[in-house]
């Protein structure tokens, strides 16, 4: 006789089995809903990564910056996964552990401030999108806008340094591209 683990575990086996053919042989056309509205402004994409944060991509934006995001935070998550191991480990130390978990907080503080910083910058000025990656001592600051002045520049840089404290800031202008 089999466990009931056992028969719950087959049938949802099974009912994942029947969904993916069905979703896969399905007609694209086939929706519930269309939207018919052309507008690029309001329509919006979400992706969520590994750490469940939510990446939203406008189509026409900078599929550039989307995917610097998701390969930062993929590799962030990744990195992330590798210390709770460590904390969730029986053989690593307390000292281990403690180190698992100030780097944790580090990377946590690294999105938290990365975040911040795209905002402000953006708030600042008219600029299409933003996307800050700080790259142990250096932050790349990706502004994507029809031109960028030496004093935005400078102010961006100044705003990097208010946030990160000295470290080498590299400003990239991504001109806007024409659709």
């Amino acid at each position: 006789m089999l466990k009931k683990q056992t028969v719950w575990l087959l049938t949802m086996l099974s009912l994942m089995i029947v969904l993916s053919v069905y979703y896969m042989t399905a007609n694209p056309n086939d929706l519930a809903y269309v939207n018919t509205d052309n507008d690029p402004a309001t329509e919006e994409t979400s992706s969520e990564t590994t750490t469940g944060e939510n990446i939203s991509v406008t189509p026409g934006g900078n599929e550039l910056f989307a995917a610097l995001r998701l390969e930062v935070l993929d590799e962030r998550s990744m990195k992330k996964d590798r210390l709770e191991d460590v904390l969730a480990s029986s053989t690593a130390s307390v000292e281990e552990k403690k180190q698992a978990t100030e780097e944790i907080d580090a990377i946590e503080q690294m999105g938290t401030k990365e975040n911040i910083l795209e905002e402000s910058i953006l708030a600042s000025a008219e600029y299409q999108d933003v996307l800050v990656r700080a790259d142990g001592d250096t932050v790349h600051v990706h502004v994507q806008a029809k031109e960028l002045s030496k004093s935005e520049v400078v102010n961006i840089m100044q705003m990097v340094r208010d946030e990160f404290g000295k470290l080498t800031v590299d400003v990239i202008h991504e001109p806007l591209t024409e659709q």
